[in-house]
């Protein structure tokens, strides 16, 4: 009795590797695989005129040459700087994105990905966080309803 027990355990055991192994040949992919190491970046709160710069690293899990064909910020004060040359299977690259921190209030822009990654054309990053209004500097008058200059 002991024995059936313990060959229908080591018979269930051999089927739970199995499908471990099968579910880890799913991820092998044929042809070019854009990964990221995130999807979102958040600045949190950052003051007017700091650095916006950020960086996505983008790798290539696929067996073919990843190309990206092109990179398009959600408007005109974000812009993204992508590689040029292909990215070999294995290997990673860094995508700079630069937001324009001039612009005080919330942050919430995009960047699209184009390539040829056999999972879609077309990945998108985006980016977050406010930018802070300037705090007014030392001897600087502070204009309120109390004040004497308004009176």
């Amino acid at each position: 009795m002991k024995r059936i027990i313990l060959y229908i355990g080591l018979a269930v055991a051999s089927m739970g590797l199995t499908s471990v192994s099968f579910g880890q040949a799913a991820e092998f992919v044929q042809g070019a695989k854009l990964s990221l190491d995130k999807e979102v970046h958040d600045y949190g709160k950052i003051k007017k005129g700091a650095d916006g710069s950020c960086y996505f690293t983008i790798t290539n899990t696929g067996t073919e040459p990843l190309t990206i064909t092109n990179a398009t910020g959600s408007c005109g004060c974000t812009v993204p700087s992508w590689p040029k040359e292909p990215i070999i299977p294995g290997e990673s690259a860094k995508m700079k994105v630069t937001y324009a921190t001039n612009r005080v209030g919330p942050i919430n822009k995009s960047v699209t990905i184009t390539s040829n990654s056999v999972d879609g054309k077309v990945k998108m990053v985006k980016i977050k966080g406010e930018v802070l209004k300037p705090a007014p500097e030392d001897g600087a008058p502070v204009l309120n309803k109390k004040s004497p200059m308004l009176n």
